[in-house]
């Protein structure tokens, strides 16, 4: 009699564990089941809000199969997130910025008040700065690109919770940029003298040369040669380039303006 053949671990279930470690989603939802983990192993529940289906999908199904995590839920519009996270609780919300209706640094800032235990991190296509710093300033922890890989994503996750800031690398640096950038603009204006700040803030006022003369009881020629000296110490050529260097006004300082020729024109 001829023996049975003795038969190993299916193939199909080993080439889904190979499919799933690249990050694709499971064609079997048993096979995901078997990789979540028992609920006293998550430690780290997130909430995903992004209105592209198949992304949000994926990143749901990494949450799920991430040692450690669960995915409280995943929801494609900020209103859909507002009404529902705070029944979840989510311990980390990945939340994108271009959402329809209310977008995600909206969200993000009605929600923090509601949830002030719960880390945002944001999950974008968008790196410039504007955006980086209203999402931070609405509520964020953490700034990521969208094409940021999985274990990446994961390991920022962990970051967060235990109280740190992630960013992809390129978002720290113009972060750190910015910041330099504010403090020369601070260094800059500390080296400005008492009575060229008073000429500063009334050219900032919009106040004339001869105004400006008649407010400080000093002449037309003293205020030129403030202003020449201001120039020079806050390295700019312009008066619009003064003004928006000294009230900080981030990008204005760089938008060019008539080169003073022969000391400032009297305008």
């Amino acid at each position: 009699m001829k023996e049975p053949a003795h038969v190993s671990a299916p193939a199909p279930q080993q080439k889904l564990s190979t499919r799933s470690e690249a990050g694709l989603l499971p064609g079997n939802p048993a096979a995901a089941v078997q990789k979540q983990k028992a609920p006293d192993d998550v430690s780290i529940v997130v909430s995903i809000v992004d209105d592209d289906a198949p992304a949000r999908g994926i990143l749901a199904d990494w949450i799920r199969r991430a040692q450690g995590f669960r995915c409280a839920g995943a929801h494609g519009s900020g209103e859909a997130a507002l009404a529902t996270l705070p029944a979840e609780k989510p311990t980390v919300v990945l939340m994108d910025i271009n959402l329809p209706g209310m977008n995600g640094i909206e969200c993000v800032r009605q929600l923090k008040p509601r949830l002030p235990e719960t880390q945002f991190v944001m999950l974008t296509v968008y790196e410039d700065a504007d955006h980086i710093f209203n999402a931070l300033a609405a509520g964020a922890s953490g700034y990521l690109l969208k094409r940021t890989p999985r274990a990446e994503l994961l390991a920022a996750l962990k970051d967060v919770h235990a109280g740190g800031s992630p960013m992809t690398s390129n978002i720290a640096r113009k972060v750190v940029q910015s910041f330099r950038r504010t403090d020369q603009q601070s260094a800059d204006a500390q080296d400005l003298s008492p009575r060229e700040r008073e000429v500063l803030e009334l050219l900032a006022r919009g106040y004339l040369y001869k105004e400006i003369a008649e407010s400080l009881q000093i002449s037309v020629p003293t205020v030129n040669t403030y202003i020449r000296r201001i120039y020079e110490k806050l390295h700019v050529r312009s008066r619009s380039q003064a003004v928006a260097k000294f009230t900080h006004v981030h990008g204005a300082a760089d938008a060019g303006g008539v080169p003073a020729v022969n000391g400032p024109a009297n305008r």
